[in-house]
């Protein structure tokens, strides 16, 4: 387990990368959800690894990235904030109903974070969908529900995130990682 690494999960527009945002800007170490950079690589190349075309596919590059970057930041020090982890790539597939392949799985329970994940909860009043955002509020509450349960059937401990502007919501994390 890297006890440096944390990472903030839940379902899309509920403020992760928001928060993700503001902590960088506070100095910390942040990674930045893969699943984003992945759908404009394959829109601005014609690929199809994309959530609405090739699930599978998706899910691998997504894999990849991941266990990419968390091998890269064992060399960073301080405090680590994961925009999205690997379990959600796990979380994802349960909810597309692919089945979870056995390489996934592995890789969510070797490649560890620490023990308390943070969870965005979904947040009707900031839900917004874009270019690369394409779920309906039902999905993005469904999706919160499936990365609540992932993690914690890894064994992780979940922190919900306050529904409060970006600055409060920064001030909790910082606060927890001072524990």
């Amino acid at each position: 387990m890297s006890d440096h690494f944390f990472v903030v999960t839940g379902g899309p527009g509920a403020g992760k990368t928001s928060l993700i945002t503001e902590l960088a800007r506070r100095g910390f170490h942040t990674i930045p959800e893969s699943g984003r950079a992945i759908i404009r690589e394959e829109t601005a190349s014609c690929g199809d690894a994309l959530p609405w075309a090739d699930r599978m596919a998706y899910a691998e590059r997504m894999l990849e990235r991941d266990l990419r970057t968390h091998s890269i930041a064992q060399a960073l020090s301080g405090p680590v904030l994961f925009d999205r982890g690997i379990p959600d790539i796990m979380g994802y597939l349960s909810l597309c109903s692919p089945p979870v392949p056995p390489h996934v799985a592995a890789a969510a329970k070797a490649a560890r974070y620490n023990a308390p994940a943070f969870l965005a909860p979904h947040w009707d009043a900031i839900f917004q969908q874009d270019a690369e955002r394409k779920q309906t509020r039902a999905e993005a509450q469904a999706t919160c529900a499936v990365m609540r349960e992932t993690y914690s059937l890894l064994g992780y401990e979940i922190m919900e995130l306050p529904c409060t502007d970006v600055g409060s919501r920064a001030d909790f994390v910082v606060q927890q990682l001072a524990n």
